[in-house]
């Protein structure tokens, strides 16, 4: 009876994963679907369509898409601003996370409460005064404006993740290393940053999906040569409306990237998120 309600237990957990999976995955294959067909076959019908009438499908419009100098710069664009606003995160906050677990220097502990309370702070009460200054220093409407003001504003919680996974690493771990005649960069390159490689993958999903998929801080600080993909997704259809057989494949090619990257690192993300949100 025992194994008879594990088995049915099991059954239905299983059976909700399958039903969860299927909603989430829906609209992805819907978009997907739609970005293969003619706008003539849009305007006619659904997606679901295809699947009585599957000769509708062809890459006609990511041919069209390709062809699109607006898309094609955003997607660069795009690209241009999230990799190096992940990197730069990613390495300050290992180092800065670092220094705030385990060197000693005046102030430390204060210095990281500041940091902590910017956590607190909304994006949008830095954005007057930041494009004030970005504009006296020349970098408003570019592509490392937008990256700066990414990095400024995803480093507060960078620091916050990665402090709190290195101070949970093992101290007689290091002050063996440091006995052996390691350096404080030797222990951080061959001995923090390997153990911490989830919490490091965790925060490169987080920043990485925040940049790509932002719209707000790109509205305001990228010009017409230096807005991603979706500031010229929303100018697309501000202009044509119904010019759908560019905006499903640009959609679905803004959607796809972040999401082959949450999987190449999901591996990490459960494990890095759990130990380095609490002490």
């Amino acid at each position: 009876m025992n194994a008879l309600r594990r088995g049915l237990s099991n059954g239905l957990v299983q059976a909700f994963l399958v039903i969860v999976g299927l909603v989430w995955v829906t609209p992805l294959a819907g978009l997907f679907l739609s970005s293969m067909r003619s706008a003539q076959d849009t305007a006619e019908g659904g997606w679901w369509t295809v699947l009585t009438r599957p000769g509708q499908l062809s890459f006609d419009n990511y041919s069209a898409l390709l062809g699109n100098a607006g898309m094609t710069r955003a997607f660069w664009n795009t690209v241009l601003i999230s990799v190096p606003a992940t990197v730069l995160v990613v390495v300050i906050a290992a180092l800065a996370g670092y220094a705030f677990a385990w060197l000693e220097f005046p102030f430390r502990d204060t210095i990281f409460l500041v940091v902590v309370a910017l956590l607190v702070v909304p994006v949008q009460i830095g954005l007057l005064p930041v494009a004030k200054l970005f504009g006296a220093l020349g970098l408003f409407g570019t592509i490392p404006g937008v990256v700066l003001f990414h990095v400024s504003y995803g480093l507060p919680f960078a620091i916050f993740l990665l402090r709190n996974y290195f101070a949970e690493m093992p101290k007689e771990m290091l002050e063996a290393a440091r006995m052996d005649g390691g350096s404080e960069w030797r222990i951080f390159t061959r001995l923090v940053l390997p153990v911490g490689r989830p919490a490091l993958a965790s925060l490169a999903i987080f920043q990485f999906l925040w940049v790509w998929n932002d719209m707000l801080v790109a509205l305001l600080f990228a010009d017409s040569s230096s807005q991603p993909l979706t500031v010229e997704l929303q100018s697309q259809i501000r202009q044509f409306g119904s010019n759908i057989d560019v905006l499903a494949p640009g959609a679905f090619l803004s959607l796809i990237v972040p999401v082959m990257v949450f999987f190449a690192f999901q591996r990490h993300f459960v494990q890095g998120v759990m130990a380095g949100s609490v002490k």
